[in-house]
């Protein structure tokens, strides 16, 4: 049942990913956006009979992934889901970048929580509060990434890519919102899990 569960989701990925290939506006920021979700596909692949995800976590990672390769079809900065947010909220940019960002965090506290847990055999109090720290790691190393891909190695496509559409503060605040999904992931997770279970297991 698990194999055909994850079959779906992977249909789903693979769909949306061609769609965003087929109809993206900007073919370079496309390949540069989508490196990073080969190497986590590989990573996934790679680890998959020695180490496996539950099928939640699966979902969840596959849904942020969507949400990043959707990103990558019409850039951030000028995703329609975005701008049909901008004019929800009636804000002065487009949303869709804050809301990957704060996906981020949401979405991948619950894999990363197995991953520390069952991979890396963490005990139960660290596995749950070290995906907070990891995130925030990753977010910085991501703009440092950023940084590096735009001004040093395709400075063409480097506005496309940042998509900072021109906020000084961008990078930081793309950090805050991922420290914030996970931190009300966490939150969730502690309402509905942890706070169940006797002390001495939490």
């Amino acid at each position: 049942m698990k194999g055909h569960k994850l079959f779906w989701v992977g249909m789903m990925f693979i769909t949306i990913w061609t769609n965003s290939l087929i109809g993206t506006t900007d073919i370079k920021n496309w390949l540069i956006e989508n490196t990073l979700t080969i190497l986590a596909l590989l990573f996934l692949i790679i680890n998959y009979k020695k180490h496996r995800f539950s099928n939640s976590s699966y979902f969840l990672i596959c849904v942020f992934l969507c949400l990043h390769v959707y990103g990558s079809k019409y850039t951030y900065a000028d995703n329609t889901f975005g701008y049909w947010l901008q004019d929800v909220f009636d804000t002065s940019r487009n949303q869709y970048d804050r809301l990957v960002h704060f996906s981020f965090g949401f979405l991948l506290y619950h894999p990363l929580r197995e991953f520390y847990l069952n991979w890396l055999k963490f005990p139960n109090r660290i596995a749950t509060i070290i995906p907070i720290s990891t995130i925030f790691s990753l977010s910085a190393f991501y703009e440092i990434l950023e940084w590096l891909v735009a001004d040093v190695f395709f400075v063409e496509e480097g506005v496309s890519y940042l998509g900072t559409q021109g906020d000084v503060w961008d990078a930081q605040k793309d950090m805050a919102m991922a420290f914030l999904g996970v931190v009300i992931a966490y939150g969730i997770y502690y309402r509905c899990v942890l706070s169940k279970q006797p002390k001495s297991n939490i």
